[in-house]
């Protein structure tokens, strides 16, 4: 065996390690370039939790052990990526939570309707409709009474609660109802109800994609269970491993691994939707005193 084989091999995993000590430290941003809102499911890689970071000290002393009783210097990095990442690729993307969202959003609308329909005023409606917000915003809904209450503007407290719902689905929601509010006339409660029906529809669309999306990821699932299955047996016997023991077997074996990732990766990738992009501004103006209200 040449020294420049093992060398090669450390110098790989020391730089697999420097690009995911760089990829996870937080870099200032500029605020004089224009940047596009993230997307969630960005912002849910770039945030790391606590059971994440578990799971990456539990890999790292494994893969520690294992380089230290084994001499596999690769499993220093795949320990703690293994850990860490196949629970997030092998996991239901968040689409169930956005659709309880929508449907939440489509009956909190229906009884803001029905109770616009008995000849209150707007604002009132709206802190009517408190008590009986389904839990997936109520949240959001408490905020905005608690807004109109401290004699914010209706508009700038349905912007802000627009941007709290953070959904195409609120904008459109948010947009009737700010329309409602500089108009103040008939016929915002059959509008509502109009669009109540829009959403129900669009929810019940969205859980039949969601159940057709959820076949990929339960063939994968189980693909990974039995391929990992499968190489743990194999490797208790010793041979079939054995190979992959050399410094080249070692980063074959990564970079078979790593193909392996890509592929469930773009697997999650096709069987995951993207949110619509909103059309309402963020609202950043300060409140403005309410006005007086029918």
């Amino acid at each position: 065996m040449t020294p420049a084989v093992p060398a090669l091999s450390g110098a790989f995993v020391v730089a697999g390690i420097l690009g995911v000590i760089v990829g996870l430290r937080r870099r200032p941003e500029r605020p004089a370039v224009a940047r596009p809102t993230p997307t969630p499911s960005i912002r849910r890689l770039a945030r790391v939790t606590p059971h994440t970071r578990a799971l990456l000290a539990v890999g790292a002393l494994a893969g520690a052990a294992l380089a230290l009783s084994t001499g596999w210097l690769v499993a220093l990095v795949l320990a703690p990526a293994a850990l860490a990442g196949l629970p997030i690729l092998l996991s239901a993307p968040p689409a169930t939570a956005r659709i309880d969202r929508l449907e939440a959003m489509e009956e909190w609308t229906r009884s803001l309707a029905g109770v616009l329909t008995v000849g209150v005023g707007l604002e009132q409606a709206l802190i009517a409709t408190m008590r009986s917000t389904p839990t997936a915003i109520r949240p959001e809904v408490s905020r905005l009474v608690a807004r109109l209450r401290a004699r914010w503007g209706t508009e700038p407290a349905l912007r802000a609660f627009a941007d709290e719902l953070d959904d195409a689905t609120g904008d459109l929601v948010a947009a009737n109802l700010i329309l409602g509010a500089r108009r103040r006339g008939a016929g915002l409660a059959s509008i509502l109800e109009a669009l109540a029906e829009s959403v129900a529809a669009d929810v019940r669309a969205r859980r039949q994609i969601e159940a057709d999306r959820a076949k990929p990821r339960a063939t994968a699932r189980w693909v990974t269970i039995i391929t990992v299955g499968v190489l743990a047996v194999l490797a208790l016997t010793g041979n079939y491993i054995r190979p992959y023991g050399s410094p080249l077997g070692q980063v074959l074996l990564a970079v078979l691994l790593t193909a392996y990732v890509a592929t469930l990766v773009w697997m999650r990738r096709m069987a995951t939707g993207r949110p619509m992009p909103r059309f309402l501004a963020s609202s950043t103006a300060a409140p403005t005193p309410a006005v007086s209200r029918r």
